[in-house]
Parts: C-alpha cells; sequence; structure tokens
C-alpha cells in the first residue's frame, strides 16, 4: 500500500473455484462475490477474477454447453450482482469487472476475457473490452485448439479510471503481448489464468507454492518492470481432474516490484491501493518503453524480413589503420606504411606480456547443470497439495470417507495418512486383506500403520475366495496366482466401499505405473490416487516427513504375492537408479544422453523395455470406433464435469 496517492486505483483480485460446468449457479456466486468486494473498505473500482472463472477451465467438449456471447454475460452479471445486493441489503455501486469465459463470437468459440462495468444507476452494463485468447496451449496436459478458435487482437482500452489492456494465460508467457499493451497505452494489464500446479521440489526463491508459481511470478513482475505498467495476475483454485490450480494471485508494481500476493492453493480476496503516478516514475527511471516507441520502425523492418526469409547481410567497415598496426606490432607483425610512436608500442607490449598465457578451467558435469527437474521434492507443500487434491476429489464425489487397502508397504501407508490428514482419522477405514501365504510380517507392519494412524480397520482373509477359484486351475502359475489375489482385493474393496459409502483410493506410485508393475484392472481400479505421480523414490520421502513407522519405510519393498518375492528382485533395477532414468526419458533425454550422465546400457535397457512394453496398461480398453462421437475420442466429458 503506498500512503497519500496521488492518482488513486483500488483493485481486488478474486480467487476461486469455480464448480464445473455449473455457469448457473457460478455466476451466482460471482455476482455475491462482486457484492462483498463493493462492501470492503476501501471500495474497489476493479474486481479481476481468474481464466474460465464461469465454468471451470478443463471442460473439453463441453465448451459449447458454457459458452455464452459477451453480451448474455454483462446482463447476467449485472442482473447477479444487483440480487446479491439486495438480498444483502447494500448499496448498489458501480462496479468494474474482469472476468474470463468461454465466449460464443460469430458463431465460433473462444477463451475469453471481459471488462464489464455493472451496477449503474442510470442505464444497462458496459462492456468495455473482451479480449480473446491469442496462444492456446495445445500440448502436454493442455488442448485448447481442439476446442476453442484463436483471437488476434491485442489491444488496450478505455476505463472509467484509465487505460487498460487483458491477456489470457498463455498470451503473457509470450513478450510481445506484453509489449503491445503497453504500445496502445496500457497502464494496467490484466492477466486472467487457469494455471495447474506443477513442480514439488525445494526452491530457495522465497515464493510460496510449487515451481509452477515461481514461474508465473518472473513472468508477470517481467511484463510490469520492461514496460513500466501495472500487471495483476488472478488465477484459479481448486482441482479438475487431478489438475490442481495453485492460486498465487498477485499485483506487481511498474518498477516490476511485487505488492502481494493471495495464498496457495486458498479461496480470496486480496486488495491494493495503487498510485497510477508511479508509472510516471518508473518510465522516468527506466525508460525502456520510450526506447522501444523510437525504435519501433526499425523493429518492424526487422519483424518484416525474418518473417519474409530475406537473407541476412554482412556488412562492416576495416580496421582503422593506426589501431589495427598498432596490435600488429605488439604481436610482431609489420606495421605496413604507418609509423607507430616508441612509446606506444612499448605500452603495447607491456599488456601484451602482461596477460597469461593460459586461463584456469572451470569444468561442470552434466549433473551440475540443467538436466530433468529435481527427484526431490518440498514435502510440506506436497502434503499439502495432495491432502487439498483429495479433499476436493471427495466432496466432488459426494463421498466424505475413504477406505484403503492397507499392505504393511510403504505407498499405502502413505496414502492412508493424507488420507488422514485430508478426512480424519474417524472418516478412513484401513484393509488388511491378506492370503494364507503372505508374510506375517507384512500383517504386522499393516498393524503398525493402522495403529499410528488411529483409523478403523478390517482384516478379511482372501484365502478362501481365491482358493476357490484357483481348485478350478490348478495348473496356474505365480503370476496367474497372484493377479487372481490382487483382483479378489479389490473385489473386497470395492464391496466395502459400498458398505461404508467410502471411496477407494489408489495406493500405486509412479515408478510402478510406468513399468506396468501392477495387475490390471485391480491395482490401478480405485477412482482417485493421490500419490500416482509420485516416483517411488519420492514417496519414500514423503512418508518420511508424514513420521510413518520407520520400518515401513526401510524394508525392502514387496508386492507379497509370491513368497520371498521382492519389487527390486523382479524389475532387475534398484528404485532410485530406475527413478532418475524414468525422470530423463519423460523429460525428452535420450539413452546417449542419459549414458552420458552415468547410466548403463543395462539399466537404460530394463527401464525402456518396461516403460516401453507396457503402455497398454495406462490406458483404457481399445474400442472399435465406428461413428464419429466415439466415447473418448470425440465425444469428451472430464470425469468431474
Amino acid at each position: 500500500m503506498l500512503g497519500d496517492p496521488i492518482r488513486p486505483l483500488t483493485i481486488a483480485l478474486c480467487q476461486f473455484a469455480p464448480r464445473k460446468g455449473d455457469t448457473v449457479g457460478n455466476l451466482a456466486r460471482i455476482g455475491r462475490l462482486c457484492a462483498q468486494a463493493a462492501s470492503l473498505e476501501p471500495r474497489p473500482q476493479v474486481v479481476h477474477f481468474p481464466e474460465t472463472a464461469l465454468s471451470g477451465y478443463f471442460v473439453e467438449g463441453g465448451v459449447r454447453e458454457v459458452a455464452v456471447t459477451a453480451g448474455v454475460l454483462a446482463y447476467d452479471l449485472d442482473d447477479a450482482y444487483r440480487a446479491a445486493c439486495l438480498t444483502a441489503g447494500l448499496d448498489l455501486v458501480p462496479l468494474d469487472v474482469v472476468i474470463g469465459f468461454y465466449e460464443r463470437w460469430r458463431d465460433t468459440l473462444h477463451n475469453s476475457a471481459a471488462y464489464i462495468t455493472i451496477g449503474l444507476d442510470d442505464g444497462p452494463p458496459v462492456l468495455r473490452h473482451v479480449h480473446r485468447k491469442n496462444f492456446l496451449p495445445t500440448y502436454g496436459l493442455f488442448d485448447e485448439e481442439r476446442f476453442v478458435e484463436r483471437g488476434t487482437d491485442i489491444r488496450a482500452f478505455e476505463t472509467p479510471w484509465g487505460r487498460a489492456a487483458l491477456l489470457v494465460c498463455e498470451d503473457a508467457w509470450h513478450s510481445i503481448s506484453g509489449t503491445l499493451a503497453a504500445l496502445d497505452g496500457a497502464q494496467l494489464v490484466f492477466v486472467s489464468s487457469a494455471a495447474p500446479a506443477r513442480g514439488s521440489w525445494p526452491r530457495e526463491d522465497g515464493i510460496p507454492g510449487p515451481y509452477s508459481a515461481a514461474r508465473w511470478e518472473r513472468l508477470i513482475r517481467d511484463i510490469a518492470e520492461e514496460h513500466g505498467v501495472y500487471t495483476s495476475f488472478v488465477n484459479l483454485v481448486g482441482s479438475e481432474g487431478g489438475k490442481r490450480f495453485f492460486g498465487t494471485s498477485h499485483l506487481v508494481g511498474p518498477g516490476g516490484d511485487v505488492r502481494g500476493r493471495a495464498p496457495v492453493w486458498e479461496e480470496s480476496f486480496v486488495t491494493f491501493t495503487v498510485d497510477l503516478d508511479d508509472i510516471v516514475r518508473a518510465r522516468s527511471d527506466s525508460p525502456l518503453l520510450s526506447d522501444l516507441r523510437v525504435a519501433l520502425p526499425h523493429v518492424l523492418d526487422n519483424v518484416r524480413r525474418v518473417t519474409d526469409g530475406a537473407p541476412t547481410a554482412l556488412a562492416y567497415d576495416g580496421p582503422e589503420p593506426g589501431a589495427a598496426d598498432l596490435l600488429r606490432q605488439a604481436r610482431g607483425f609489420t606495421t605496413g606504411e604507418f609509423p607507430i610512436p616508441s612509446d606506444l608500442l612499448q605500452k603495447a607490449n607491456t599488456v601484451v606480456r602482461a596477460l597469461p598465457e593460459q586461463l584456469p578451467v572451470i569444468r561442470h558435469s552434466m549433473r551440475d547443470h540443467g538436466g530433468p527437474p529435481p527427484l526431490a521434492i518440498d514435502a510440506e507443500l506436497t502434503e499439502e497439495w495432495l491432502t487439498g487434491f483429495l479433499r476436493e476429489e471427495m466432496a466432488r464425489r459426494g463421498f466424505g470417507k475413504a477406505v484403503v487397502g492397507i499392505s504393511g508397504g510403504v505407498d499405502s501407508a502413505v496414502t492412508a495418512a493424507l488420507a488422514v490428514r485430508a478426512l480424519g482419522a474417524s472418516n478412513v477405514i484401513g484393509v488388511r486383506l491378506p492370503y494364507r501365504t503372505s508374510s506375517a510380517e507384512s500383517l504386522d507392519h499393516a498393524q503398525l500403520v493402522i495403529d499410528a494412524l488411529g483409523i478403523e480397520s478390517r482384516t478379511l482373509d482372501i484365502s478362501p475366495a481365491v482358493d476357490g477359484y484357483l481348485a478350478n486351475e490348478p495348473d496356474a502359475d505365480g503370476a496367474r496366482r497372484g493377479n487372481v489375489m490382487a483382483r479378489v482385493r479389490m473385489i473386497a474393496l470395492f464391496d466395502l466401499s459400498a458398505r461404508y459409502r467410502a471411496l477407494p483410493l489408489g495406493t500405486g506410485n509412479k515408478t510402478e505405473r510406468l513399468f506396468g508393475y501392477f495387475t490390471w484392472h485391480a491395482d490401478d481400479s480405485p477412482p482417485v490416487n493421490p500419490i500416482g505421480d509420485l516416483y517411488k523414490t519420492q514417496v519414500w520421502e514423503l512418508a518420511r516427513h508424514l513420521e510413518l513407522p520407520s520400518i515401513v519405510i526401510t524394508k525392502a519393498p514387496t508386492a507379497d504375492l509370491i513368497v520371498g518375492q521382492t519389487d527390486e528382485s523382479d524389475l532387475g533395477i534398484s528404485y532410485p537408479r530406475a527413478d532418475e532414468i524414468l525422470n530423463g526419458l519423460l523429460h525428452g533425454y535420450s539413452d546417449e544422453a542419459m549414458r552420458a550422465r552415468g547410466f548403463s546400457e543395462e539399466e537404460l535397457g530394463i527401464v525402456s523395455r518396461r516403460l516401453n512394453g507396457t503402455h497398454w496398461k495406462r490406458r483404457p480398453p481399445a474400442t472399435a470406433l465406428v461413428s464419429q462421437s466415439g466415447i473418448g475420442e470425440s465425444y469428451l466429458r472430464p470425469v468431474d464435469y
């Protein structure tokens, strides 16, 4: 906050979690939030909401069902705001709102943001600007270009307090977007985002939240500092289909200074009163935008030549005779026709002789810098991340209790511990499911976990069910028998789910999933898995943070389907080495690059064969497509839509 502002502007940043697909319910809530904002002191002139605030982001094939025209949105938002003020007994005051939504425009669909003035006494709402997202991420976990069209304009516009511009999410990742907005006179750039959290490794930058939060803050600061503009970043929170939005909305001043942040993960308002004259001061201290305006004709000429593919013309002056000959003489060459004064020649020779013949060499290995993201995790952040994910997923599916198969291993122990932290010990049921050949040690370790967490437990011997089936298959080998055990265990968990009205939780880690080291339609069956994107070594790290019984963490991992079996003996490689290789391969590092990082041909072969030979286990069953509306191919609806 600044004291005695000359040109004050108060902004409220509202990060919240819309209910996916519920545009009517979300609109009513946004109206109430606008009314709440209008009751704040000092009262904001602008309330900034995230990308796709009206519907949620990952709606995929549902975009056309939730899209509205900007005109309809303006009138509906105005009605919702008036109704909320009336219900709360608040005076109606004009309010500017920046809001993200899926838009219908000229019979096409867009991911858009609108700037609307609502609550006017003397007329309808005023739609001041609509920005249609230019850069549509269609890679990784994003598929926008499949469902919406690109916008092609980035322009600033007039508001009651000054000049603004809107960007939507990836627009801000391209520096040209902020440049265009600033060149068009924007004093404040609003960036609305639906950015999922990614990157749980420890950092030392002091920015709260996952790595992606820090990356976003650097982007927003760069836009502000380079162009001398205020920049407001508002991000969704909540969870959609396992992707959790991190929040940390913030406002950056025109000098690149972060004025304040909203919390990680949580819905919240954060308000700022700023002085627009800070823009004048920032641009006076660092006139980068002014420099760009002067150079712009040459910049545009360069852009034209680059886009036209014009060849680069090499042009340069020859050496200045005196300076060139001085250097040549100092190095023992002839001076040509230009005589060099002896005192200058002596000085030049002194400088040359003073230079060392060789320079010290500092070598870094490829392990020192670059490479895949770290496997180390910020365990406290990861715990908060995963417990929030569990709470939101359980609530969305209408469950207040969870059931977890407790094997005595670290994966099920971590899953149960996270469930306890998310739901409370009284809402978690731990189930031991031994077979007659199961290790007694595993049963004991499972009980240690149950006792440590203080949860209700059941012990069900699956031997009669397994043996009843295998009596008809006496020649079944160990692998088949183990698969039968795993599938019977899942039958039991889903039946207990119906009894306790408790959702089964998955306990498979990322290493097992990538290796296909699980029983298909058994271990992978539970609909919610909090640890499925954690490598085994990361699960161990989280287990230590959660203070689970040490014997469960330190013992050799085993599926306990065959007497004496261990995971690492089955796999032929240790988990730490496997995780390092998998982490590299999944981030695009070739076998050659991994060999340069110290991994052997044998290790790479083991990992590659398992990874490449088990893709089918990580995909839904293949269905013959005979229509244009194949489920999961053309008819796309998220699980939480």
